[in-house]
């Protein structure tokens, strides 16, 4: 597995965690009846936070055991260079991110046009955010399987 495979992974890995845990405490909340807005939008800045805390700490932390295996092994530090093709990767997940969150922002837009309530336009919007970088990791690590 290169550097760029094993840090895609490892965001991923960090993305699912995240989104596993707003979807287990965001579906209780948007299925009151009353919803609570006080307690959505906590959670919200509580998914923000941990994003940002989990995807920089896990980066860091996956990055120097990586190196430590790979220096037990080879007795050489793992290349971190990047090439045409693995811009080229880069580009490609980018674009399906943006495509992704492109789409989840119409339909959180077409939400609103059915009158439903702000709460689940911002819902929408904090998903297709999430399913969005799950797109572009998956995709880059399909591209760099199949060797693009």
């Amino acid at each position: 597995m290169t550097y760029q495979e094993k840090t895609t992974t490892v965001s991923l890995m960090s993305t699912l965690l995240i989104f596993g845990f707003y979807l287990v405490n965001a579906l209780p909340l948007m299925q009151s009846e009353p919803m609570n807005s006080t307690a959505i939008f906590s959670l919200w800045a509580t998914i923000i936070v941990l994003s940002i805390i989990v995807n920089i700490v896990s980066s860091i932390l996956a990055l120097i055991v990586f190196n430590v295996i790979q220096m037990i092994r080879t007795h050489e530090e793992e290349s971190d260079i990047m090439d045409e093709r693995d811009k080229l990767i880069g580009l490609k997940g980018t674009r399906n991110s943006y495509v992704t969150f492109s789409l989840g922002v119409l339909v959180s837009m077409v939400t609103l046009v059915m009158n439903m309530p702000a709460v689940v336009m911002f819902n929408l919007l904090v998903i297709s955010g999430l399913a969005a970088q799950v797109v572009g990791d998956v995709s880059r690590l399909y591209l760099y399987r199949r060797g693009v």
